[in-house]
């Protein structure tokens, strides 16, 4: 079944709580579809789609919460990314002191800005859950439940596994990226208003401490942390679970093969808390 949220003020929030009263409530493996401003709460180019003194302090905005009927804390939710589908415009802005933007026309596939063009391969920067801890809670930081990934390998046929913090996971999601690299590096993407279908379900049978995805042809873990050596460490140890799981290896025996054949890549720089992600390619290691 495929339920709609309609774009509408009261669909949307610009932080993370337990508290917040679900928008929508669907049985696991349900599908719902969204439609989003872009990050800074625009739909045109030129103004937000409310008054700016009611935005003054919001973030990113979401489209949800969507309560999982059934879903439990320690539980593992599981985002299929159906479908991800840029505005007709987006725009990147460098961070101070020195300001600089690009506006972009954007027609699904290709970007174009001043005589330039890019292929274009959008995604949501956000797909999240509260902390467990009461208060409201800033969208910026990607955390254990996801959130602010900014991770440009989540478009449209991928999976995303996200341990649950709270009873009915109270998922949230929107930021259309329609085009973004590795790192994020002056702060921004191409950022958009954007359309998706997400598939969400639970599995018990998958305990998680951090994020990971099933993404074409291979396995990713995050790892956040404000030190990126520690966000590389949780990365890399989230790839020896998944070895030791997916592979029934001995974890220092995955340790020596993730050391040959698992990348790490820098999600984002962009958020204050850094991201990084392991990648394990499927036809990395053959076994005879």
């Amino acid at each position: 079944m495929i339920h709609d949220i309609p774009l509408e003020r009261a669909n949307l929030q610009g932080q993370f709580s337990r508290d917040f009263e679900p928008v929508l409530s669907v049985d696991p493996g349900h599908s719902v579809r969204i439609d989003v401003p872009n990050a800074g709460w625009h739909l045109e180019l030129d103004e937000p789609m409310w008054p700016r003194e009611e935005l003054q302090g919001l973030g990113h905005a979401l489209a949800g919460p969507i309560e999982v009927r059934g879903a439990r804390a320690g539980q593992t939710l599981v985002v299929q990314v159906d479908e991800v589908v840029p505005g007709s415009w987006g725009i990147t802005i460098t961070r101070p002191p020195a300001e600089h933007v690009i506006v972009w026309e954007l027609d699904g596939r290709t970007g174009r800005s001043e005589g330039l063009e890019v292929e274009l391969r959008p995604f949501l920067g956000v797909m999240g859950m509260p902390p467990p801890d009461p208060g409201v809670h800033a969208t910026f930081p990607p955390r254990p439940w996801g959130g602010n990934i900014d991770c440009k390998e989540l478009v449209a046929g991928t999976t995303l596994f996200l341990p649950i913090p709270v009873d009915g996971a109270l998922f949230s999601a929107g930021d259309g990226h329609a085009l973004q690299a590795d790192g994020e590096v002056c702060g921004t993407a191409i950022e958009c208003p954007a359309s998706a279908q997400l598939t969400l379900d639970v599995r018990d049978d998958l305990e998680l401490q951090w994020p990971i995805a099933r993404i074409e042809g291979a396995w990713l873990t995050f790892g956040f942390d404000e030190n990126l050596g520690l966000a590389a460490k949780k990365a890399v140890d989230g790839m020896l679970d998944l070895m030791e799981r997916e592979h029934a290896f001995e974890r220092e025996h995955a340790h020596a093969l993730a050391s040959l054949v698992v990348d790490l890549r820098v999600t984002q720089v962009a958020n204050g808390v850094l991201g990084v992600h392991a990648v394990l390619p499927d036809d990395a290691i053959r076994f005879n």
